[in-house]
C-alpha cells in the first residue's frame, strides 16, 4: 500500500495481477495526491473493499482466478455503489458491453493514457482535474534538449513512471533518442545505483541473442568453452534496455515472456530455473500491433511490456527543439570556434529531418568539419539536407493565415475523434501524427474550452 498523505483527495483502490501496472498505478496516483491501496487478485480486491471506505476501484479485466468482472458482479451484488474503471490489454466489444451492462462507469485499454486515467479518476471521485505533478524534482541530465512543449511533456511522463517498477515500451522513428529517454528512466529511478544493460536485438544474429540475454553453461553448443553470464544476470537490481524489440524472434519472445511473468529463465543448456528482477525497458521503431496482426509479434508479451509507452515525436512535430538542438551540437563538434549563418539557421528549420535528431547531430558534425570552424552555410551541409525536402507545416504557413490554419486542424482533429469514438491512438494514425502531438494538441483545445474528451456513458 501507497499512501498519498493528509492530504490525499480521495481512496483509490487498484486490482492488478501484473506487478508492473500496480506499481505504476500506485505511482502515478499517489503523486496526484490520492490515497493507493493495491490487490493482486479480485478476491483481495473485494477482500480490502469489504475491510475499508473506498472512493473507486481501478480493476484489470484478464486476472488468474476471479477476473475483473465477475469481481465487479460481486461488488453489485453486495449493492456496492462505489465506481469501478475496467481496464483491459484485451479489449472487445463484448467485454465492453458486458461490463457497461453490469455497473463499471468506464472502460480504459491498455497502455493506459496517463491524462485520461486522471481525468476519469477526477470527475468520478469529485475531486477536479488534478494539478500537473512536478517531475519529480527531477532536472534533465546535461546534454538533454527539450524546449518543445511536446518533449517537456514527454520527460514529465517519464519523471512519473521512473520511480515505479512498471516496464515501459519506447516507440518513435529511428534516430528520435529512445535510448537517451531509457538512459533518463534509469537515473531518475530507484536502481540508479545499479546497472543499466543495454542490447540490441537487431545487431546480434539469432543464434547468438539468446546466449547473449539469458547465458550459456559450458559446453553447450559449438564454441561454448566456458559459462557465460546473460545479460539478464548483469541488470539484476538495475535496468534492461532491449532496443529493436521488434526483430526479436518468436521463440525467444516467449522466453522473454516467461521472464515478464516471473523473472525466470534458463541459460542455454541448464536445466535450472533462475531468477531476475531487472527492470525492463523496450523500444522499437515497428507498428507492433500490426506485427502482431501479421503473426511475428506475441500479443501478450506486448501488452507485458507495454504497461506504459512513451512516444518520442520525430523532430518534425517538435520544431522548437531543432535550434537548440544544432546549437547543442556545434558546441560539441566545433567547441565554440563557429557560428551559424542565418541561410543555415533558415535551411535547418525548413528541412524535414526524415532521420531526426541523428540526422541533425551527423548533419552538424560534418557542417563543423567542413567548415574548419567559421561561420558555417548551407553548402556545408549533407547534399540530402541542402536540397532535401521541407516541412510540409512550412509550406503550409507561408501561403495561408495562421489562425486559419489552425481553426482548420482544429476542425480536422474534432472529426477524427468522433469518427473513430474519441480513440486516441487510432485518431492519431487517422491524422497522420504521434499520439503524443495529439495528446499535447488536445490539451491545449481543452484549454479554449473545446470538447475533446468522450461524453459519459449513458449521459
Amino acid at each position: 500500500m501507497s499512501d498519498g498523505g493528509v492530504n490525499s483527495k480521495a481512496t483509490i483502490l487498484v486490482v492488478d495481477d501484473d506487478p508492473g501496472q500496480r506499481s505504476l498505478l500506485s505511482t502515478f496516483l499517489s503523486g496526484q495526491g490520492y490515497r493507493v491501496h493495491v490487490a493482486e487478485s479480485g478476491a483481495a480486491g473485494l477482500a480490502q473493499l469489504q475491510a475499508g471506505s473506498v472512493s473507486m476501484i481501478i480493476s484489470d479485466v484478464r486476472m488468474p482466478g476471479m477476473s475483473g468482472l465477475e469481481m465487479l458482479r460481486r461488488v453489485r451484488e453486495r449493492d456496492v455503489r462505489v465506481p469501478v474503471l475496467l481496464v483491459t490489454a484485451f479489449a472487445n466489444i463484448r467485454e465492453a458491453v458486458d461490463a457497461m451492462r453490469d455497473g463499471a462507469l468506464n472502460y480504459l485499454s491498455k497502455p493506459i493514457d496517463l491524462d485520461e486515467l486522471l481525468s476519469t479518476v477526477a470527475h468520478h471521485t469529485g475531486t477536479g482535474i488534478a494539478n500537473e505533478a512536478p517531475a519529480g524534482g527531477q532536472s534533465l541530465p546535461d546534454g538533454i534538449v527539450a524546449e518543445s512543449p511536446l518533449m517537456q511533456s514527454l520527460f514529465h511522463d517519464a519523471a512519473l513512471v521512473a520511480p515505479s517498477e512498471s516496464r515501459v515500451l519506447i516507440t518513435g522513428e529511428s534516430g528520435v533518442g529512445k535510448e537517451v529517454l531509457a538512459d533518463v528512466i534509469h537515473q531518475w529511478s530507484a536502481r540508479a545505483g545499479g546497472p543499466l544493460v543495454k542490447i540490441n536485438c537487431a545487431a546480434i544474429p539469432e543464434n547468438l541473442l539468446e546466449s547473449e540475454l539469458f547465458g550459456h553453461e559450458k559446453g553447450s553448443f559449438t564454441g561454448a568453452h566456458q559459462q557465460r553470464i546473460g545479460r539478464f544476470e548483469e541488470a539484476n537490481d538495475g535496468t534492461i534496455f532491449l532496443d529493436e524489440i521488434g526483430e526479436m524472434s518468436p521463440a525467444l519472445q516467449a522466453k522473454l515472456l516467461r521472464i515478464t511473468q516471473d523473472g525466470c529463465f534458463r541459460r542455454v543448456g541448464s536445466n535450472k530455473d533462475l531468477l531476475t528482477n531487472a527492470r525492463i525497458l523496450a523500444a522499437t521503431n515497428r507498428d507492433l500491433e500490426i506485427e502482431i496482426e501479421n503473426g511475428r509479434f506475441r500479443e501478450d508479451l506486448f501488452y507485458r511490456l507495454n504497461v506504459l509507452e512513451l512516444n518520442i515525436p520525430p523532430l518534425r512535430e517538435r520544431h522548437e527543439d531543432i535550434l537548440p538542438l544544432a546549437t547543442h551540437f556545434l558546441a560539441e563538434f566545433a567547441q565554440g570556434r563557429a557560428r551559424m549563418s542565418n541561410a543555415l539557421i533558415d535551411r535547418l528549420q525548413s528541412y524535414a529531418w526524415p532521420g531526426n535528431v541523428r540526422e541533425l547531430r551527423n548533419a552538424m558534425e560534418r557542417a563543423a568539419l567542413i567548415s574548419r570552424g567559421e561561420v558555417i552555410l548551407p553548402e556545408h551541409l549533407p547534399n540530402r539536407v541542402r536540397t532535401g525536402e521541407t516541412r510540409p507545416a512550412t509550406a503550409l504557413a507561408a501561403g495561408a493565415d495562421s489562425k486559419k490554419l489552425e481553426e482548420i486542424e482544429r476542425d480536422a482533429i474534432l472529426a477524427a475523434l468522433r469518427e473513430h469514438s474519441f480513440n486516441r491512438t487510432e485518431t492519431a494514425k487517422a491524422l497522420a501524427i504521434s499520439r503524443r502531438a495529439l495528446t499535447y494538441k488536445l490539451q491545449r483545445m481543452r484549454e479554449l474550452g473545446f470538447a475533446v474528451d468522450p461524453p459519459d456513458v449513458g449521459a
